[in-house]
């Protein structure tokens, strides 16, 4: 099994990443502050003004670091692609399944996607009180989507129930949020989001992504070329494919665990004069501590059997899906925990 390696998060504005030897340093106002072993960075994301020195880019390229760059309040803007690795043979084998037989692939990631879901809201009824059975009812309206599930031939009714199960889980998503905490979610908003929850939860979707578009890669497989989100030039369309395994069970619930323990408050978010919401520097920060001890902590993998870190499984799912192209599985097994 691949050794988890590190993410670095770089927020402080005006870092300078360079390579010195075998390290990875990170200098701020021409003092050195950080200094790693490059080979265990496994994924760098740059956010605002935070510049990387030539020869540490061509580091990364060479060696499959992930090197993202975002805005300094999230917004993703691009990343550096080293060489294509893998053969050509599976990436062949995966544009004709992504244009020929997409729904088998489709129908299994949001088959993942629903049960995730659905097993947020149990959660909350397991642990709080749903006085008017509302949470309840999204989950029996996810138990039809499921059902539905099962017979859909066709991709775009694939992506009709999921759709419609986003809608019902979101519509409800506000009651898990602790009243206490001062935060408040009416719906689901982006581009930009709107309020704070939305901010945290877009941020979240957009790191994770590009993390599962760096493990597409490490494969041999196209990030762009998906089975269930329609090919757009610049979408990583494979990755937010895999993504929606990852939404509820990773980024959901972390926002949530955020939120109701205090971690993050109203006040560590700023709205912009555009309406755009974001998170401050700070709060960034613990955001990005909380992700990482996350990925630290270990699971059963469901379809493997073995104790994994949970970092790891952008990876994994990538291999998953590249044994399942190759034909040595005869589906693939979305990422779904018992």
């Amino acid at each position: 099994m691949r050794k988890l390696q590190n993410t670095l998060y770089i927020t402080t504005q005006g870092s300078y990443l360079h390579k010195e030897r075998e390290t990875l340093v990170v200098e701020q106002e021409r003092k050195k502050v950080v200094q790693l072993p490059v080979h265990s960075i496994g994924h760098i994301f740059c956010f605002g003004n935070v510049l990387v020195s030539p020869f540490l880019m061509g580091f990364c390229g060479e060696n499959g670091v992930n090197l993202a760059f975002f805005s300094e309040n999230g917004r993703y803007l691009g990343r550096l692609q080293g060489r294509q690795s893998g053969n050509i043979l599976l990436r062949r084998a995966q544009y004709r399944q992504s244009e020929n037989h997409p729904v088998p692939v489709a129908r299994n990631i949001i088959a993942a996607k629903i049960q995730a879901s659905k097993r947020v809201l149990q959660r909350y009824i397991r642990n709080r009180d749903d006085e008017d059975g509302a949470v309840r009812e999204a989950v029996a309206a996810l138990n039809g989507s499921l059902r539905q599930l099962k017979q859909a031939d066709k991709l775009d009714t694939v992506r009709g129930i999921e759709g419609d199960a986003a809608a019902r889980y979101f519509a409800v998503f506000g009651r898990l949020v602790n009243a206490k905490s001062g935060f408040a979610f009416a719906g689901r908003n982006r581009r930009p989001p709107r309020d704070p929850v939305n901010a945290l939860l877009s941020l979240l979707y957009s790191v994770i992504g590009k993390e599962i578009s760096g493990a597409l890669q490490s494969v041999g497989l196209d990030p762009q070329a998906g089975f269930l989100h329609a090919d757009r030039p610049g979408r990583d369309s494979l990755a937010q494919d895999i993504l929606e395994e990852f939404r509820a069970w990773q980024a959901d619930r972390l926002a949530l665990s955020l939120i109701n323990r205090s971690q993050l408050k109203p006040q560590d978010f700023v709205t912009e004069s555009s309406g755009a919401v974001s998170l401050k520097a700070e709060a960034r920060k613990v955001l990005f501590q909380a992700l990482q001890a996350k990925k630290q902590e270990k699971i059963v993998h469901p379809f493997l059997q073995e104790e994994v870190e949970i970092g790891l499984l952008p990876h994994i799912q990538a291999m998953l899906l590249a044994r399942h192209l190759r034909g040595d599985l005869a589906e693939y097994p979305a990422f779904l925990m018992r």
